[in-house]
């Protein structure tokens, strides 16, 4: 959001989609690991815990977590970002700029929350559906990229548009096998000797 790279994002998209990458990728993993959620409910007094408690249970949240649902938030968003005339509105009002990013940061996290359960989870689904969602979700990452490839967003040029997919591209996949570990891992794990797997 602001700093050396965030000037740079403003008229190099490069830049940005860097920017992008650790704020919509890394960051989530990270923050993921943290387990917020954990933290947050065992420091808060007893009513308090008991109303975040009803709320992570609540139907919003678990529409908005539902794997496909959060797939659809995080990667639609960006087709959404770079498809449309909101890249360049984005850089020509702060308030929409702001808003782009919490989402782009938001969107992130929920989708790997939703795809790893590193953190508390009311609403938890099968190892099946999840992987079947992270495929398609990472493929359409690569079709984005691809596409931004070929044509990039209005106001950018050809070979810093080129440069930014392929950080796009092959930037996220260091982001991606680290998830595609992660969830192989918790599923060998539920399926280890005297464990049921939600499969």
């Amino acid at each position: 959001m602001i700093g050396p790279l965030a000037d740079a994002a403003h008229t190099n998209f490069s830049a940005h989609m860097t920017g992008h990458l650790l704020l919509g990728m890394l960051a989530p993993l990270l923050l993921l690991h943290g387990k917020p959620l954990t933290l947050l409910m065992r420091g808060l007094p007893t009513n308090k815990a008991r109303q975040l408690s009803r709320l992570m249970n609540s139907r919003f949240i678990a529409a908005a977590s539902h794997p496909a649902s959060a797939a659809l938030l995080n990667f639609g968003g960006l087709f959404v970002l770079y498809r449309t005339s909101l890249f360049v509105w984005m850089h020509q009002s702060t308030w929409v700029y702001a808003l782009v990013h919490i989402h782009v940061l938001l969107a992130g996290y929920v989708f790997t929350w939703s795809m790893l359960y590193t953190d508390l989870s009311a609403h938890r689904h099968s190892f099946r559906l999840r992987a079947a969602v992270l495929i398609v979700a990472l493929a359409s990452q690569k079709i984005l990229a691809k596409s931004l490839y070929a044509m990039p967003p209005a106001g950018v040029t050809t070979n810093d548009g080129q440069l930014g997919a392929q950080i796009m591209y092959y930037g996220g996949d260091a982001v991606d096998v680290a998830i595609i570990l992660l969830f192989c891992y918790s599923w060998y794990k539920a399926s280890a000797p005297g464990r049921i797997a939600r499969a």
